[in-house]
């Protein structure tokens, strides 16, 4: 929480806006989407708010670096119609996912430290069976033919494509960069060096990056934990583990 609003007592929005770095009008909105607790009014109508606001804003701002918008939002509204279970149910999904991206890390790494010239021989792979087994539609698959990610030839008496051992390679390698995020723009140059066995440093430098890119969200996740838990200490609660 800002120091200035330590000791404050009733706030006004342009109080916790400007302790935040944000404008009055996105206090309002995130109070009416339920990321904020309701805010008291004066007689005249105008909001008051309290240091638990600033807690609550402190939480999610401090969430979203790690989780996203949408699930930070999700979090906060959850725990401000007093199912905590649910917004703890949510970290945990975050965290899950993020074990799991650190696992497809690995594969792509292993699938990186496994890559070695591919004998020129005929594959017997067809769309379908591909797919399935990486798991995506085949419609996915012709997109990434159409970018030049894979390259499958043609059976010249049916037309079906036919994905050689090569062709395999390269579409697992594909499907893993593209769970770690990446576009297939930038996913593009890297099989061409891979094709072109001139080495993997540009997929050793996009490891890299996507390494410390979970580190950095890692991180991200513990301090919005800290922040929430702040924010789930300081709130009064009612029996019914609601907010007064």
């Amino acid at each position: 929480m800002p120091q200035n609003l330590k000791s404050s007592g009733r706030l006004r929005p342009v109080d916790l806006a400007r302790a935040h770095g944000l404008s009055t009008q996105a206090v309002r909105n995130y109070e009416a989407a339920g990321i904020l607790p309701a805010a008291e009014r004066t007689p005249h109508g105008y909001r008051t708010y309290t240091p638990v606001h600033a807690r609550a804003l402190d939480a999610f701002l401090a969430l979203l670096p790690g989780h996203g918008h949408r699930t930070a939002a999700a979090i906060m509204q959850a725990v401000n119609r007093g199912a905590t279970d649910d917004a703890l149910r949510l970290v945990d999904e975050s965290h899950a996912q993020l074990l799991d991206d650190r696992r497809t890390l690995q594969a792509v790494e292993a699938a990186v430290g496994d890559l070695a010239p591919v004998p020129q021989e005929r594959g017997d792979t067809f769309v379908g069976p591909l797919s399935r087994r990486l798991g995506i539609r085949p419609a996915t698959l012709r997109k990434w033919e159409h970018a030049g990610l894979v390259q499958p030839r043609r059976d010249p008496r049916t037309g079906y494509r036919v994905y050689g051992a090569a062709d395999v390679r390269d579409a697992r390698l594909v499907h893993q960069l593209r769970r770690g995020g990446y576009l297939l723009e930038q996913i593009a140059p890297l099989i061409a060096q891979v094709r072109s066995a001139g080495g993997v440093a540009p997929l050793d430098a996009m490891l890299r990056d996507w390494r410390a890119r979970l580190s950095a969200r890692s991180r991200a996740m513990l301090t919005g934990a800290a922040a929430l838990d702040a924010y789930l200490a300081c709130r009064p609660a009612t029996p019914e583990g609601g907010v007064r």
